[in-house]
């Protein structure tokens, strides 16, 4: 891939990555839809599988709540139409009234499609265990 287009792609995809940061603490629905490719594919931090109508719910339905998320150690590795994210996001909000705050690294994939949008096929994610937590 010529260094131009891997910049260009790298670019978008810092963007997207973006456009899921505004989403999750606004709610938006609407604009996760458009962000998740139908066939998307989670594996929450404590195991659960979650398809993209599942997650979309939980963002209309108001169970996950975030009050801050921020994103750090950011990588992004390109592979031809598939682009690997590898992220630290510390986040603090609620889930079903019950306060949540960690912080976690994930995974999250992404294939461009035939029309040339960038779609999350997978997302993964992993509390980081804080030293003084007990197992």
């Amino acid at each position: 891939m010529p260094r131009a287009q891997r910049h260009e792609y790298r670019h978008e995809i810092d963007q997207l990555e973006d456009s899921w940061r505004i989403a999750m603490l606004k709610g938006n629905s609407a604009a996760m839809d458009a962000l998740l490719a139908d066939d998307y594919t989670a594996i929450t931090a404590k195991g659960a599988i979650q398809t993209k109508e599942q997650a979309l719910n939980n963002l209309r339905s108001g169970v996950l709540q975030l009050t801050a998320l921020t994103i750090s150690d950011r990588k992004v590795r390109l592979y031809g139409t598939t682009a690997v994210v590898t992220s630290m996001a510390e986040l603090t909000g609620s889930r079903n009234d019950q306060e949540v705050s960690g912080r976690y690294r994930y995974t999250r994939v992404y294939v461009r499609n035939p029309q040339g949008q960038w779609k999350i096929v997978s997302f993964e994610a992993s509390r980081v265990q804080d030293p003084n937590e007990h197992k």
